[in-house]
């Protein structure tokens, strides 16, 4: 299948004018006998096959559609940089390649970037020559290492239970930008509804004290605040909160769900009145908090009502096919009455989360788990898990983090204090990042300290759902998958209580064959089932929120509301319905 690759700019809350997509076919090939770097193909090598990026050789967009392990695998391509960029430097960005990537420039090492989820850029000014460039890239990704945070990817060829295809190599895009030596390297935009304010840290690479930034925002093309801050050569002064006239006035504009507001602010570096870099960014003006026991959007009690959310697509994986396909599953999320997603074991491409700003959905933002626990798996997720924070900051449609799920990855935690000492890091490591979300130190069960405590729960019927959750001490007593609630030398401190994971109901509607944790016969079946499970935690004095598992089939799981394909199952007015707690009848 021919698809024209992925166009749009692919850093939406960070963006420059100026830019050159490097999408599209590349030679390619597998190094099965881990020999390139002895040959050096990366000064020269004659390739034999080519690939479609962003697409993993593993997908059908790809063009190659192969799916046995090849864990070391090439790509090259050239490019010419524009004439008019003459005078600046050359950045080369990719949003993600998994797992670890060694990039050089005619034939010169540029960098080298481990993590499959998260970005990395070279400067690669030095290595460039006039007319025509090349840039090779050797991608590793051992398949069977379970050291390496690698979320739902088997480490088997053929996918099987809740665990799917591999993704191997580039799978997000790649372009080059032109910088000036001094640029704005990273904004980060923390609102404050309470005092209608916006702090606002900028990092500037290669700074003087000449320098200044400009900063600009507007809402719906109007501005409401410009300020002039000038650039220090410390860091932690580089910072400022900026009142917002429209906040002043009474007439402010709050990010929800269902009022998806957002401002605008763009970025001026300059010196001497020269502008040495500009870029446009956003920010949504929203509050996400607890408060006596209660989660509050905003400062009002909100009802949390999530649908998980792989990220799989068909005839792409990990990779949308199209930036509307990510809008076409929020909107269909939307349309079954969710207000939010958790993004499971997966960290999303920033155009997913720039359509949940725009369009209007929570998002827990979660990280692809190792599957054994080692120093080296420690340090690997740690670092890993940093970058993602760090890159989605600023989307206001994020409202919690999940480091660590299920125990993945920390599998004896009642035994191993390291462990344990684990999840604690995890979470005061994100709170350190980002003390302005909530955060839940590992998803289901086996809780140290979290924000919230979240409970894996498969049961289907709805009498034995509305009894378990009908006072704390029966909720105390479950004990999921045959795990505690908490990890011994913790307890509950009086946490909103969310189920984060439920209903799982397998329903078959085309060819294919799967599971699912219970199984619907036909239409109204399902929606009996659905109706039971959602219900019975609609009806709960205690439960603040859920997550239904799933939002789409994937591979051998059937247990979506959608097919892989994205065609619904049922009616999603029915969905919607049930989500808003409406009554059901339903004939004999």
């Amino acid at each position: 299948m021919t698809l024209i690759p992925r166009q749009e700019y692919p850093r939406p809350d960070f963006i420059r004018k100026e830019w050159l997509n490097l999408n599209g076919q590349w030679d390619f090939a597998f190094d099965d006998e881990n020999k390139g770097l002895k040959e050096e193909w990366y000064k020269n090598h004659l390739y034999h096959e080519g690939i479609n990026v962003p697409y993993a050789f593993q997908t059908k967009l790809s063009g190659i559609g192969k799916r046995e392990f090849h864990d070391v695998v090439w790509y090259e391509r050239t490019f010419s940089v524009p004439e008019k960029w003459e005078g600046n430097n050359i950045h080369l960005n990719f949003g993600a390649v998994d797992y670890g990537a060694t990039v050089w420039v005619n034939g010169l090492f540029v960098t080298f970037h481990e993590g499959g989820h998260t970005p990395f850029y070279a400067d690669i000014t030095e290595a460039l020559k006039k007319g025509e460039n090349k840039v090779t890239v050797r991608v590793e990704d051992v398949s069977t290492d379970l050291e390496q945070p690698r979320g739902k990817q088997y480490w088997e060829e053929e996918s099987k239970g809740i665990f799917y295809t591999r993704t191997t190599g580039i799978w997000q895009t790649v372009w080059i930008e032109p910088i000036s030596s001094s640029n704005i390297e990273r904004v980060k935009l923390t609102p404050d509804i309470d005092d209608g304010k916006v702090t606002v840290e900028y990092l500037i690479q290669n700074r003087t004290k000449n320098q200044e930034v400009e900063m600009e925002i507007s809402f719906d093309k109007k501005i409401v605040s410009k300020v002039i801050a000038p650039v220090y050569l410390v860091q932690r002064k580089n910072k400022l909160s900026i009142t917002l006239e429209d906040f002043e006035k009474g007439e402010g504009k709050l990010w929800s769900p269902e009022e998806p507001n957002l401002y605008t602010i763009k970025f001026f570096l300059k010196e001497e009145n020269q502008i040495l870099d500009e870029v446009e960014s956003y920010f949504g003006m929203r509050k996400v908090a607890i408060n006596n026991g209660k989660i509050e959007l905003n400062n009002k009690p909100y009802y949390m009502k999530l649908v998980l959310d792989q990220g799989y697509y068909p005839e792409s994986l990990l990779t949308a096919p199209t930036d509307l396909d990510i809008k076409k599953d929020i909107e269909l999320t939307k349309e079954m009455g969710f207000n939010g997603v958790r993004k499971h074991q997966k960290v999303e491409e920033p155009r997913y989360f720039y359509w949940a700003d725009k369009l209007g959905i929570l998002v827990w933002g979660e990280m692809a788990n190792c599957h054994t626990f080692t120093d080296q798996a420690v340090k690997r997720i740690t670092s890993e898990w940093q970058e993602a924070v760090e890159r989605d900051y600023n989307h206001p449609s994020i409202v919690a983090w999940v480091p660590l799920n299920e125990s993945w990855g920390v599998p004896r935690l009642k035994k191993d204090p390291r462990q344990a000492n684990h999840l604690v890091s995890m979470y005061y490591l994100t709170k350190t990042l980002d003390h302005s979300r909530l955060v839940i130190s590992n998803d289901g069960w086996e809780h140290t300290i979290s924000d919230i405590l979240t409970i894996h729960d498969y049961e289907g019927e709805k009498p034995r759902l509305k009894q378990r959750y009908s006072n704390v001490e029966n909720v105390l007593k479950f004990t999921p998958a045959d795990r505690f609630l908490y990890v011994p030398g913790f307890s509950y401190r009086v946490e909103p209580i969310m189920v984060s994971e439920f209903g799982g109901i397998a329903f078959q509607i085309d060819e294919s064959q799967g599971w699912g944790y219970t199984s619907a016969s036909d239409e109204q079946d399902f929606i009996e089932r659905y109706y039971n499970v959602v219900s019975g935690l609609l009806e709960s004095p205690l439960v603040q929120g859920f997550c239904y598992t799933q939002l789409t089939d994937v591979e051998q799981e059937i247990n979506g509301l959608l097919t892989y394909n994205r065609i619904p199952k049922v009616d999603l007015n029915l969905i919607r319905e049930i989500n808003e707690g409406k009554k059901i009848t339903f004939s004999k």
